[in-house]
């Protein structure tokens, strides 16, 4: 449905509503020769990465460097997953403009974000590849999460792995990209790659965020590491477990125990290891042998 010039508070918008969104994707990967190690010319691909200014009503928000295969919704799922915007019916269009390398957001009054000196006083610079930015305004609201508790099956990570291998085009045409899921148990909803994980995780919450899409019943996979960045995102998208086939750091563990998640970690053929939940996990698929040697 296309949105118009009234004002959200004057016209209340059907659940469908999505803004008005240009289609401005770029191409993930660019041609280029390099020389192997016996000196031979070789035709290759490497991955794009381009600057993407997020502006509010001409209020400049942040610059991210980005694939930009998804840029409408990598700034939609920016500002939600930032708490800066958290309702959707708020915005009246998007429109990226790679000329001027911005993505802009404009609202249906025109009045920026709403407690914006405030809500931008304060950033953190994170550990996200290419250094991601969590506003104080997202670490408030984290410890006020709490997601639902589900039941994770062995053989449900098995075979989501099983799934994920099929995936990671990008990667393995140029590699320097990570790659995120949205998954319902083993089967994939969703799968974006960018330069970072943070804006892959972003992307996805954008897509979710126009379409709708509950996180309750879902799953987050991620080839990166689980930092607390990666935790804030998915428990903002409401995903209450968490997968990576990387490791995890001391603050992405206290914050999933924080908001209840199920922490899945170096999760690769049929190891991983569960760092928060175990108790929500039904191993159902331990060989007999390995089950006979527990104590």
């Amino acid at each position: 449905m296309s949105s118009t010039s009234t004002p959200a508070s004057k016209t209340e918008k059907p659940r469908s509503y999505r803004p008005q969104l240009s289609s401005a994707g770029l191409s993930p990967t660019q041609a280029v020769q390099a020389r192997d190690e016996f000196n031979n010319v070789r035709d290759v691909h490497i991955a794009g990465e381009a600057p993407l200014t997020l502006k509010v009503d001409e209020r400049e928000i942040v610059t991210l460097m980005t694939l930009g295969t998804r840029p409408e919704a990598l700034a939609l799922g920016y500002l939600r997953n930032q708490r800066l915007i958290e309702d959707l019916t708020l915005i009246d269009s998007v429109t990226v403009d790679w000329g001027q390398e911005t993505a802009h957001i404009r609202t249906h009054t025109g009045a920026g974000l709403e407690d914006a000196d405030e809500k931008l006083a304060k950033r953190t610079v994170t550990s996200g590849c290419g250094q991601g930015t969590v506003f104080s305004c997202t670490v408030d609201e984290i410890y006020a999460t709490k997601l639902p508790e589900v039941t994770v099956k062995q053989s449900t990570i098995y075979g989501l792995l099983r799934t994920l291998s099929e995936y990671n085009d990008i990667y393995n045409r140029a590699g320097a990209v990570h790659g995120c899921a949205i998954t319902c148990g083993e089967n994939i909803v969703d799968f974006v790659e960018d330069v970072g994980r943070h804006n892959a995780a972003d992307a996805l919450a954008g897509e979710m965020w126009l379409n709708h899409i509950d996180g309750a019943d879902k799953w987050f996979y991620t080839t990166g590491r689980l930092t607390s960045e990666m935790v804030m995102k998915a428990a903002f998208m409401g995903i209450p477990v968490l997968v990576s086939r990387s490791g995890i750091t001391q603050m992405g563990l206290e914050l999933a125990e924080v908001v209840g998640m199920v922490m899945v970690a170096r999760a690769k053929g049929r190891h991983f290891l569960v760092y928060n939940g175990a108790q929500q996990v039904v191993y159902d698929a331990i060989p007999k042998t390995a089950a006979s040697a527990r104590p």
